[in-house]
């Protein structure tokens, strides 16, 4: 596990990152930052809680900050690092469906532009939920090498999608080998260079290319200005 606020401050200019509602939502970071003296807001899933999973509070925090983004005219970036959306009793207790829908109604409205990089997992809704509601909605988004995707963790979806030829091996060493084999073949095709070569993402960069790679983005975007009649949510 590591700390995406690392990240944060490593892409963004010296000295300009303000990070908000620190001690709300812990699973994503929201913050203000500049990018070659051009302002933007940038959101991170925090590994170091529930794995990057985003829960009701992250999504409600993501949400009103896309809004705040969005009526002040400031660009997006989403440094995506998740294994999707909380799941269980406990996360349906919160009206988890009700909560991480807000993203992508948030998404839905944006006039700015949204950037996305993909530095390690990309899993299920979740993931798409930080790429503004998919990963062709966004100007673009590219992974680091180390990106993996799939539409679930892909330890269960073997385990799912391939009951029947796991039940099929006896129990033990057999099985076991099959599931290694299986899940190394899901590992190749969410791999990030494979993701990139059927276009479902623009492109694998190195990430010590990040920072150019959004600085030319943010250049290549009209100006926007504040616009008061848009709404921010008061949560």
């Amino acid at each position: 596990m590591y700390d995406t606020r690392a990240a944060i401050h490593g892409i963004a200019d010296t000295g300009s990152v303000l990070l908000l509602r620190e001690g709300f939502g812990a699973g994503i970071h929201t913050a203000l930052a500049r990018i070659g003296g051009r302002p933007l807001g940038m959101l991170a899933n925090n590994p170091l809680h529930l794995g990057g999973a985003i829960d009701a509070a992250a999504a409600d925090k993501a949400a009103r900050f896309m809004q705040l983004c969005n009526a002040h005219g400031l660009p997006l970036l989403s440094l995506v690092d998740t294994p999707g959306f909380m799941v269980g009793p406990e996360a349906e207790a919160q009206a988890q469906v009700r909560h991480v829908s807000r993203l992508f109604i948030a998404a839905a409205h944006l006039r700015v532009p949204f950037f996305s990089v993909v530095l390690r997992k990309g899993y299920g809704l979740g993931a798409m939920a930080m790429c503004a509601g998919g990963f062709h909605a966004p100007q673009f988004t590219v992974a680091w090498p180390t990106g993996e995707f799939g539409a679930m963790g892909l330890e269960g979806a073997v385990r799912l999608g391939y009951r029947k030829e796991l039940e099929a091996q006896p129990a033990g060493a057999a099985r076991e080998a099959l599931f290694e084999q299986l899940l190394a073949q899901e590992y190749a095709k969410g791999s990030a260079l494979n993701m990139a070569a059927t276009l479902e993402i623009d492109a694998v960069i190195d990430p010590v290319d990040t920072r150019d790679w959004l600085f030319r983005g943010l250049q290549a975007q009209p100006a926007l200005t504040s616009v008061s009649h848009l709404a921010i949510d008061s949560w």
